[in-house]
């Protein structure tokens, strides 16, 4: 009986020290990256890869050492992060929208403009 919980006990300590001698991953360079967006960011990093995804790697992986390394250690937002992706030759397509108002109201201007192009057939 004694053997048996001295065997037990072996077994208990090797996995603890197994669990203890594996290393962490450390995250990747996209999850640093992410963690350091700001307003409107991740839709920029979205559209982006979307659109050019070994491009967008290539800027993500820099960008990602730059801040594990601490050379840049503040928050990018999404104009940012959009020309920082245009200055080097990466030109990504945002959805833009323009809203106007209107007895107190957003509308976007394609609406506004679409009633107004029907009003004059009338």
């Amino acid at each position: 009986m004694a053997k048996r919980l001295a065997e037990m006990r072996k077994n208990i300590v090797t996995k603890s020290e197994k669990q203890e001698q594996k290393p962490s991953t450390p995250p990747s360079y996209r999850a640093i990256v992410i963690s350091h967006l700001g307003y409107r960011g991740m839709e920029v990093l979205q559209n982006a890869e979307s659109q050019f995804p070994n491009e967008t790697k290539m800027v993500i992986d820099k960008l990602g050492q730059l801040f594990q390394t601490g050379e840049i250690n503040e928050e990018i937002d999404g104009g940012q992060l959009l020309a920082l992706f245009r200055s080097v030759g990466i030109h990504v397509r945002m959805q833009t929208k323009i809203n106007i108002e209107q007895d107190g109201k957003f509308v976007s201007l394609s609406d506004k403009l679409g009633k107004g192009e029907s009003n004059e057939d009338l």
